[in-house]
């Protein structure tokens, strides 16, 4: 089917309702969802997971499934309306007019082809072309998409591709044949923030340059911000904000979006002075949607019997560029007016060294031919001498992209690993070569781990009462039955959550009071140190304030020592006290909070703070994309370990960062930095975040 031309919106859905059948009822998924994406424009579609925002995207793709139907409005592509279409012509415009990026790119390569191969099926199906123009045309897409040595890369398979290269395979597949719109549904979540401005950039690029209009779902506010010109905020199914970037960002007029932009931890926000504000309340399950506003039961600004009175449509907000909000208050909200503040902590004080960590080395001895175990060894260095304390009720944040050593750091810790060399002293108690099995109960009560991941750590066969009552049991913690019970129901109450759970199921909860089971599972013996490995990044924003403020609260009772590992450098800066960043198992660089988030920088930290996204308008940030991807563990290279990637390089003469591993250096006020650097040039780095005047 020929390309049609057309001088009007690319894309139009209006007033569209998206249902799910099952055998006990409909179940509401999208309701009045109306939008319009021009030629050329980027929409950003923003939300909490179950909100109804990729399931308009699969309304846009006609693949709803057997039970998915669309029961009212319309969407229209190019002004054809698409729910029309026979399966024929859907297939024809899917891939070649209409393409989607999913968030985990192995959904969709075949890994039994060649990526070259994968590349030159779509123009040779959608536009008949043959297999050297369709092979030509792959090679200029992989040479779009930034990816190194175009050529081998078509010759690969995918699993010999990173993952950040397999997503801008993935990006070149759905670009082959130049599609009026693409679709990316949370394209970046699986990768690493340096990677993810690469991808970023690359998308915003190559959208410019093919006057692709996009659809770009994500739960990231600060992504939308860098990458579309609009934005469309969803709630429970409804949309309940549209506008342009600057309008809702800056103008929001739906308290949703307003509660949204305060709970999550824009520069400025501090754990003590300045809290970030939960959104009170949980998510509506589709079925048990409330009368008139869904947002009305979790609203600062709910009126009984105006808001819960009927059902709310979008008004047009005067003056602004298409912007429309599901209020019916927007007069009378006072919108500048400051949040309620939450209430103010001291901070606490950090009291004395409980962990003392010296030149800790974990290295592992794998086969160099994996897949049938022969040949020679190869030693993977996953972490190369690590030194460090950590004090009583302090948060020492460990940042860095996957394979830089901080979760192989953690198992050494928990005894899920043993050390391969230096020491680990628990309140001067040395522990690195006992593991788990061998470890006293006061040792493993001391050191507890919040996961990453709530849903797959809790047993889904035992209620979460009695999950925390083994812990407490293995503890040996209560001495009858009915003590541990009232200690478990007060973990309950320590973490927020209603004593009835006790009785529930893990399936009966939602991602954010999974968590919290685990945070009361981890307090249970009275822990000393908490590793948290990255314990909000699977859970929406809202509840990660919330989940973030209850792990303060509870180390500021409990004096705990916090060891927080994670990726995410704003809520990294939002609550810890130190922060120790790790390449490729080195620490390139140690201070307060304040000192690493200010120069002089790491050349790795100045680019890995570059590529945070921040939700604010009034941010400007230095823009920094490293070149390639984060080397392998098991062939590290030579001299610094961040000297293939640094943009610094050049000013280092003789060649030094080549040849030698640089030693840490301790500047003023006590920051380390581990790199050949002169130090004038380190005093003359600039600030990467800058908040515009006023």
């Amino acid at each position: 089917m020929a390309k049609w031309d057309y001088d009007g919106p690319i894309l139009e859905i209006d007033q569209l309702s998206i249902s799910f059948f099952t055998r006990l009822r409909e179940i509401p998924a999208v309701m009045d969802f109306s939008c319009v994406v021009q030629p050329g424009e980027a929409m950003g579609l923003v939300g909490e997971s179950g909100c109804g925002k990729s399931t308009v995207a699969l309304g846009v793709m006609q693949d709803l499934g057997v039970n998915g139907r669309i029961v009212g409005g319309s969407i229209k592509f190019k002004g054809r309306e698409l729910n029309e279409m026979t399966d024929e012509e859907l297939r024809d415009l899917r891939g070649s007019e209409i393409a989607m990026i999913y968030q985990e790119p192995m959904a969709s390569l075949n890994p039994a082809m060649k990526i070259g191969r994968q590349l030159m099926e779509v123009p040779m199906i959608h536009e008949g072309i043959g297999r050297a123009e369709a092979r030509a045309r792959a090679l200029e897409v992989v040479t779009d998409v930034k990816l190194p040595d175009p050529e081998r890369m078509l010759d690969s398979y995918p699993h010999q591709l990173s993952g950040g290269q397999q997503q801008r395979i993935v990006i070149a597949m759905a670009l082959m044949s130049k599609p009026s719109l693409l679709i990316l549904d949370e394209p970046t979540t699986a990768l690493d923030v340096t990677v993810e401005a690469a991808v970023v950039e690359l998308v915003r690029d190559l959208g410019k340059k093919y006057g692709t209009s996009m659809l770009f779902i994500s739960h990231n506010l600060g992504l939308v911000l860098e990458t579309c010109d609009r934005i469309c905020v969803m709630y429970s199914g409804e949309a309940v904000e549209t506008g342009s970037i600057e309008d809702v960002f800056d103008e929001m007029r739906h308290p949703y979006t307003q509660a949204l932009f305060r709970s999550i931890p824009l520069p400025g926000a501090d754990k003590n002075a300045r809290p970030l504000v939960a959104i009170p309340g949980n998510f509506p399950l589709p079925h048990e949607r409330p009368q008139g506003c869904n947002f009305g039961p979790r609203c600062d600004y709910f009126q009984e019997g105006l808001c819960d009175a009927h059902e709310i449509a979008m008004r047009r907000i005067a003056g602004n560029d298409r912007h429309a909000s599901r209020c019916l208050r927007i007069e009378e909200i006072d919108w500048d007016a400051p949040p309620v503040a939450a209430a103010q902590s001291a901070k606490p004080e950090p009291g004395k060294v409980i962990l003392k960590i010296d030149d800790l080395k974990k290295y592992y001895e794998v086969a160099a031919n994996a897949l049938f175990g022969g040949g020679n060894k190869k030693v993977v260095k996953a972490n190369e001498t690590l030194t460090f304390e950590a004090r009583e009720s302090e948060t020492l944040a460990i940042v860095g992209e996957s394979g830089c050593g901080k979760s192989t750091f953690a198992k050494v810790l928990m005894g899920l690993e043993t050390a391969t060399g230096g020491t680990i002293l628990i309140d001067g108690r040395e522990i690195q070569d006992i593991p788990i099995e061998k470890r006293g109960t006061k040792t493993i009560s001391d050191v507890q781990m919040v996961f990453q991941n709530p849903f797959d750590t809790l047993n889904p066969s035992m209620t979460v009462g009695r999950q925390i009552m083994r812990a407490l049991e293995i503890f040996k913690i209560g001495r009858t039955e009915a003590e541990r019970r009232e200690k478990m129901l007060t973990l309950l109450d320590l973490v927020k959550l209603p004593r009835a759970f006790a009785g529930r199921m893990p399936r009966q909860l939602s991602g954010g009071q999974k968590q919290r089971v685990g945070i009361a599972r981890a307090f249970a013996g009275g822990a000393r140190i908490v590793v948290a490995d990255e314990p909000v990044s699977a859970l929406d924003v809202s509840v990660q304030a919330a989940v973030t403020d209850l792990l303060m609260e509870i180390q500021r009772e409990e004096k705990t020592t916090l060891l927080f590992i994670s990726h995410d450098l704003s809520i990294v800066r939002y609550l810890s006290d130190r922060v120790m960043v790790m390449y490729l198992g080195h620490v390139v660089e140690m201070g307060t909070t304040d000192q690493v988030f200010s120069p002089p920088y790491h050349p790795y930290t100045e680019a890995l703070l570059s590529a945070v996204p921040i939700a604010d308008t009034s941010v400007q940030k230095e823009h920094i994309v490293l070149e390639g991807d984060v080397p392998s563990a098991m062939d590290p290279p030579p001299g610094c370990p961040f000297q293939t990637r640094c943009r610094w390089k050049s000013k280092v003469p003789g060649g030094l960062c080549d040849r030698e591993v640089p030693p840490m250096r301790k500047m003023e006020g006590g920051l380390e930095i581990k790199c050949h650097l002169d130090d004038e040039i380190l005093a003359a780095m600039t600030p990467v975040i800058k908040i515009a005047a006023e």
